[in-house]
C-alpha cells in the first residue's frame, strides 16, 4: 500500500490536481473575503456616522414684483435638510483626523415630474436661517474642511468629529395666488395643504456618496440612500426624523 501511494504521489498528474486544489481553495476563501468586505466594509473605521437627521418644509418665492400688491402670488418650494452626525470611533486606537468630507454624485428618483430638483450649500449670509434657496448657495457637489472646531455656515467640521449638513430642494412644487383682501394673513409653511398638493407626487429618494479623507490620507467611501420628504409634511408644514440604524451605509476603502 505504501509502495502505491508514493508511486501516485510521484505521479506527474497528482502534482497537478494537488496545484488546481490549492488555488481552488485560496480563490474561494478570497472570494469569501471579498463577498464579507462588500456586505460589511470597513469594520474599524477611525470615525463613522452615528446619526442622520431629516427636516422637511416648504417655504415661498414671493413672484410680485410690483409695489402695490392685490394679490399673493407665491412659487412653493418643498426643502429637505439633511445633517449627518461624525464621530469619533472609539474603538479606533490610533491618533487620526479628518481632513476633508466630501458630498457628490447625487441622484434623485422622483415619483413624478413636479418641481425643480436643486442642492444648496448652508447659506452664505451671515444672518438668518440655516439655508436659503438662492443661485449663491446652489451647489453641485460640497467639501467640508477638518478645522479645530465645526462652522457649518464657512464649511468646516471639526477634525475629531462634527456635522455636516447640505438642502435638497424640489422648487416650485406649486403656485400659490389669493385676493389679498379675502386673505390678510397666511401661513407660507402650509401652502402645500392650500393648494392641494398630493404628498404621495413629491415622494422621491436621494442617494449621494459620502468621501470621508483623514489626514494620514486614508479615503473611505460610503453611499447612502435616503427617501424624502419625511411623512406629514403637507399636513404639518415641517415634519423630522432621526436615523440612528445606519447599518446600510458601509464605508468602504478607497485609498489607503
Amino acid at each position: 500500500m505504501k509502495e502505491k501511494i508514493k508511486y501516485i504521489m510521484s505521479r506527474k498528474y497528482f502534482h497537478i490536481c494537488m496545484t488546481i486544489i490549492i488555488i481552488a481553495i485560496i480563490l474561494f476563501v478570497s472570494g469569501i473575503m471579498i463577498l464579507k468586505y462588500q456586505v460589511e466594509g470597513e469594520t474599524n473605521m477611525p470615525f463613522e456616522v452615528t446619526k442622520i437627521t431629516l427636516i422637511s418644509s416648504s417655504d415661498t418665492v414671493d413672484k410680485n414684483q410690483n409695489a402695490e400688491i392685490t394679490n399673493w402670488a407665491f412659487d412653493i418650494n418643498q426643502n429637505n435638510d439633511i445633517y449627518i452626525y461624525i464621530e469619533k470611533n472609539k474603538n479606533y486606537t490610533e491618533q487620526e483626523a479628518i481632513k476633508n468630507i466630501k458630498v457628490e454624485n447625487f441622484n434623485v428618483q422622483k415619483n413624478s415630474e413636479i418641481g425643480e430638483t436643486k442642492f444648496y450649500r448652508p447659506n452664505i449670509e451671515e444672518t438668518g436661517a440655516n439655508f436659503k434657496n438662492i443661485d449663491e448657495n446652489a451647489i453641485q457637489d460640497l467639501v467640508y474642511e477638518g478645522a479645530m472646531e465645526s462652522d457649518i455656515k464657512n464649511l468646516k467640521i471639526g477634525n475629531q468629529g462634527g456635522i455636516i449638513t447640505f438642502r435638497y430642494a424640489n422648487n416650485k412644487v406649486a403656485e400659490y395666488t389669493a385676493d389679498i383682501s379675502t386673505n390678510s394673513e397666511i401661513t407660507t409653511n402650509k401652502l402645500l395643504k392650500e393648494v392641494n398638493i398630493n404628498e404621495e407626487d413629491l415622494k422621491s429618494k436621494l442617494t449621494f456618496d459620502l468621501k470621508l479623507t483623514t489626514e494620514s490620507g486614508k479615503e473611505y467611501t460610503a453611499n447612502i440612500a435616503l427617501d424624502f420628504p419625511v411623512a406629514g409634511v403637507v399636513e404639518n408644514g415641517t415634519t423630522s426624523l432621526e436615523i440612528t440604524d445606519l447599518k446600510d451605509i458601509v464605508f468602504k476603502r478607497t485609498k489607503n
